[in-house]
Order: C-alpha cells, then structure tokens, then sequence
C-alpha cells in the first residue's frame, strides 16, 4: 500500500528526531560512492543546518551553513595541502558516518559553571585520485556549526589550508586588525566586501541574513599553529592562514584545530560556549584548588615603585582584605635588583620579600599572585625552579606575560607551561598572549586571558568597549583590568558608572580590578558594588545591545542575584533595559552617573518589564537585582 504523503512527513520527522538525539551508540553507516554530490548535517532541534558538497568538476569541497532556510554562510572553500597531497580539489567522497554527542561538564570560569552538550558529528571520508585519505570532521550544535581535518597517515608538513568563509554579500561585519598580541580594536563595516585588504583575527563577527556569525577557532595545541583571516578587497570571503604562513610541522597522523562558526540571535552567540563545548575534556583531575575571584592588581595602581615595595604590596593586601577580595596581584618588578629595573635578582629566591609577603596576606584571607615574564619559563630546568619554588612560598596563580606569538613553536610552549603550571597548582593569566580558543575547559587552571587592548592602553574608544563582550570575549575569559576610575585615558572618563559596568560586562575568571584604593573611596558607591562581586558565575544573558554601540549583559552569582553591565557610544540618552531575570519581583538597584557623582536608586519591577535608565554620553552603568519581599530596600548579601 502507498505510503500517504503525511505519513511520509512523520517518518521523516522520526528519521530527523532519531538522528539529531541518539546516543553515541548510533550505529555508524557509509554511504555508496555515488551518493549526491551535497550531505546536510542537522543537529539537535533549532540548530543550523551545515551542507558539506563536492564540485563535481574539480572534486573541491565546500562548507556552507544555513538557518531557518536563510543563509549564514555560503558555500565555502574547505581543505588543505601539504607537501606531499593536495587535499584541496580532485577529491572523491567515500563514505560518511554519523553519531550524537551528549555531554556534561563543570568550568570554574566563564558564562556559567555547569555546560551541557548536545552536537551532532558527522565523518565525511575523501580520498585523492593517489589515495590519500582526508577525513572532515563536521559538528553541529545549537548555536554552531565547526569542523576540522584528520589525516589518519603522515603525508608530511601543511604547506597551507584551503578554508575560508565566505559570507553573503550584505552581511554586516565587526572585526579587527590581526597583530600577535591580539590588542587591535574592532571596527564595524556595513558589508563583509568593504573591508579592507589585510590580515584579521579569527574573532570575527557578522550579521547575515540568516542571524549573526563570530568566526573562531577551538583546541588550538602544539599540533598546529594559531591561525588568523585574510581578506582582499571587495571579497566577501575570509581565508584562514596559519601563523607568518609557515608550514606546520608534522610528524604521524594530524588532527587540525576546530574552524567554528558561532550562529544565532545576537542573544544565542553571546552566550554561547561553543568554542569550550568543541574542545577536549579536562586535564587536570583534582580542580579543588583552582578558584577564581577579583583581585586588587597594582600595576595602574602603583607602577614600577610598588612592584619593589614590600611595604606599598602589604598595604594593597591589606585593602584587598577590607574589600572581601581573595587576591592581590604583584606585578613586574618584585623579582629584580632593589632600585633597577629588568635586571634579575640572580638570588632571587633567597632575598625575595615574597614569602613574607604571602604570610602577610594569608593572615587576612588574601592569596598573592604574581608577574613572570615568559621567557624566565622557556628552559624546563629554570621553568621547574621557578614554578616549584613558587609553589613551596604558596603563591597561587601567575601572570604570564610577552609571549606574543601564535606560531607552532609557541603553542608548543603554551602546552608545556599549563602542564606544569598545573602540577604545582597555579591558577595562570595570560598576557600578550592567544586567544582562549577552548583553553579554559581543557585546562581549567588558565582564569583569564589578554587578547585584548585593556585599561592600561590609550587607544580604547566607547565603540570598542560596546564591541567587546560580542566578539572577544564570546570566546573566552578576557582580562581587560576594569576599575581604573584614576586613569584619563579611558573612553569613558565621564562615567564612572560605565567603568563599574565593565566589572560585570566583561567575564574574566580573576577580574583584576586596575583602580587605586584612593580612587575607590573617592567612590563609595563604586567601592560598595565591587565589594558585592561573586568568586563565579551561575548564568550569563544579554538584556540588549548592538555590536558597537551598546551592549548590556546581566550574569547571575551562585546567590541568586543578578549583576548587570552596561556600555553605550554615542550621545547622552535614557536606554530601555528589558529584564530578563526571571517571573516575579525584584529589586534593581542602578548605579548611574549624577550631577555629583555615582547615584544608587532602588526600583522594584516584574521579571520581564523594561527598565528605563539614564546614561550619559559614553557612558554606561551598573545594576544588582535580588528578588523583592515587602520591607526590603537593599539587595546587600
């Protein structure tokens, strides 16, 4: 009996069901070499689409990825050379397996500490008309779409990948400059073919008619190199080139790191965690001793002279120890000649004041971290001195700074430096350094990153500050150092209830707050509100923004209570905040900017009415909401 036509939609629809929420156990099955020259990959229910093909041709592959009908990505150049294979065209398709991937996993850092996982892979097998063998590795998830190489057998170094991205021809886009400190700004273009000529980070952001798409990259290692975009003129594509276009050396079978694509609503990519959903599990089995938290950081605070001082650190230890924060940050200095600068104690770890230092601090429930430069860890023997010795004083994190490169050796050296940073337990910042690109899961010790032109540069501007939490630190920890009221650099000297905003706009597992403590009792109501900072966040959710004008996040504190941030380029103006908290009432208390300083003002609302708040020219402000009873006027823990 014929099968009627709305049967035949149910059954697909099971087929569809089936396929997007089976377990791993999913049988595998290969597909005849004459099967169609396009495959979908569907992930679990509301994922994009991926649509791998094949130019029948030339034999090339590409990458295209839908949403809901509407185009996210084109189809895209996928594939890679290397000295001895060309796995770029003459292909032919072999075979494809499917299977479901269901996970769960804890992160001390980021939007939130529990993840859960639901993806979609899909092997496609290729082959050369000489026989070598390419498998692409496709994933599909709810707010992504990535994939990678795999080279089951050696066929020597990667001369160059084919991939790119290539947008559709009216996508918007807010993207950066690449530089090996990844510090350039974000500048927004109406159109993808508009950008200029030029090299770019792999931190992209576009709006296409299909939602938007950041452009990433995940479980970069020693394997490879960090890559970067390259674009020409009036060309709505982005290739990927890997670091100074140098060959990756290769020894045995590779597999590449993930080329991703974040997509959705502005909403979906912001709080996205797919960059750390994408990347292997954790190595460090006993993460007990690894706990973010703000830290007092005494750079903008107190330059050269205090990074000598033990006297000006115990002060500064002593402030974090009245303001409820866990650590206190010591920067360069603390290990070089009394009076000179650069020049290393060479015993150091006899003269150093450290150790006096950090029993001063666990006297008041104040845990030091300190500054290395990374070349001091480059030799094993001196990195096992260092660090071990480290260790034995209990100092419990470093600032690793200037390794400005993401060149293969490098990364090599990234690999090396996390492992043993975690043997000794030492929480680890990364300065003039990569971007996070799945880091934190697998080694969860890394609390925050740099990447970033932070506090401390003269070239931030307000449209860079409303760029941000869209683009950086989508992907990871990011440690700008807000806080600095003292600094007139800031693009937003005018506010400083933008400034307190950044506290909680921007995540970073330590959040080194850059301010001087003068500057914080000048403040009362600033000093307040980051005394009430949590160690974590629960939950992270955009409230509104507009990538480059205004962003405004609330992330949620294992309390229960939500913090807010916000920033806004461009002319004083009263913004309408819808509050996604949650039904019921709460109590909001903002903090903005007054004729005489910071104004704090209760108001209690309903879970899902808009908030209106007043902002001043690039300006911003800062809110914390607890849920209301009658009689509360205060959401202080």
């Amino acid at each position: 009996m014929a099968v009627q036509p709305r049967a035949r939609t149910i059954v697909s629809m099971l087929c569809s069901a089936l396929l997007a929420t089976t377990a791993a156990t999913l049988p595998a099955h290969a597909e005849s070499p004459a099967a169609p020259a396009s495959w979908e990959v569907r992930g679990p229910l509301g994922s994009p689409t991926a649509v791998v093909s094949l130019d029948p041709a030339d034999g090339s592959p590409t990458l295209a990825v839908r949403r809901a009908g509407r185009t996210v990505l084109e189809p895209s150049p996928v594939g890679l050379v290397t000295e001895q294979a060309d796995f770029s065209k003459g292909l032919t398709f072999t075979g494809r397996t499917d299977r479901a991937i269901s996970e769960r996993y804890t992160i001390p850092t980021g939007k939130s500490h529990e993840r859960l996982v639901r993806m979609t892979e899909s092997r496609f097998r290729f082959r050369t008309a000489d026989g070598a063998r390419l498998d692409l590795l496709t994933r599909v998830a709810p707010d992504g779409v990535a994939y990678r190489y795999v080279l089951p057998e050696d066929h020597g170094d990667v001369v160059r990948e084919a991939s790119a991205f290539t947008l559709p021809s009216t996508a918007e886009a807010v993207i950066s400059a690449y530089r090996r400190d990844n510090e350039l700004p974000f500048v927004r273009y109406q159109s993808a073919a508009a950008v200029p000529a030029g090299t770019y980070s792999m931190q992209a952001l576009f709006k296409t008619d299909g939602g938007y798409a950041l452009v990433a990259e995940s479980d970069l290692n020693g394997s490879y190199a960090g890559s970067h975009l390259t674009h020409t003129a009036d060309s709505p594509t982005f290739g990927v080139s890997p670091w100074n276009d140098e060959p990756i050396q290769v020894s045995g079978s590779l597999t590449t790191p993930w080329r991703a694509v974040i997509t959705g609503d502005l909403a979906t990519v912001t709080e996205s965690t797919f960059t750390d959903d994408l990347a292997p599990k954790s190595r460090v089995r006993d993460t007990s001793w690894i706990k973010p938290g703000p830290a007092l950081w005494t750079w903008l605070a107190g330059g050269k002279e205090a990074g000598q001082s033990l006297e000006a650190q115990k002060k500064y230890v002593d402030y974090a120890a009245d303001r409820g924060w866990p650590y206190e940050v010591v920067d360069a200095g603390w290990y070089y000649k009394p009076g000179q600068w650069d020049v290393i104690d060479p015993d150091w770890q006899t003269n150093s004041w450290m150790p006096e230092l950090v029993r001063h601090g666990k006297e008041r429930g104040v845990e030091i971290q300190v500054w290395l430069h990374y070349t001091l860890l480059t030799d094993p023997v001196e990195r096992e001195k260092w660090l071990s010795t480290l260790e034995r004083w209990g100092v419990k994190g470093v600032k690793i700074d200037f390794m400005d490169s993401e060149s293969q050796e490098r990364m090599r050296w990234y690999d090396d430096a996390l492992e043993d940073t975690a043997k000794h337990h030492l929480m680890v910042n990364f300065h003039g350094s990569t971007i996070p690109k799945g880091i934190q899961r697998t080694w969860p010790h890394v609390m925050t990153l740099e990447g970033v032109g932070g506090e401390e540069k003269r070239n931030n501007t307000a449209v860079q500050l409303a760029a941000l939490p869209f683009t950086r630190n989508v992907i990871g920890s990011m440690d700008f150092t807000p806080g600095a009221f003292h600094r007139p650099f800031r693009p937003n000297v005018q506010s400083d209830a933008g400034e307190l905003g950044l506290t909680v706009l921007y995540e970073s597992g330590i959040q080194n707050l850059a301010g001087t403590p003068e500057s914080y009792d000048a403040r009362p109501e600033a000093r307040r509100y980051l005394e009430q900072l949590p160690t974590g966040w629960e939950e992270t959710r955009l409230l509104t923004g507009d990538p480059g004008r205004s962003a405004v996040l609330a992330r949620k504190a294992p309390d229960g209570r939500w913090f807010i941030g916000g920033t806004f380029a461009g002319a004083a103006q009263d913004v309408d905040v819808p509050l996604r908290l949650g039904a019921g009432k709460w109590l909001v208390e903002t903090v903005t900017d007054g004729p005489s300083g910071l104004v704090r003002a209760p108001h209690v609302v309903r879970g899902g009415d808009t908030l209106t708040v007043p902002v001043v020219a690039d300006g911003g402000f800062a809110a914390l909401a607890c849920r209301w009873y009658a009689g509360r006027t205060s959401c202080d823990r």
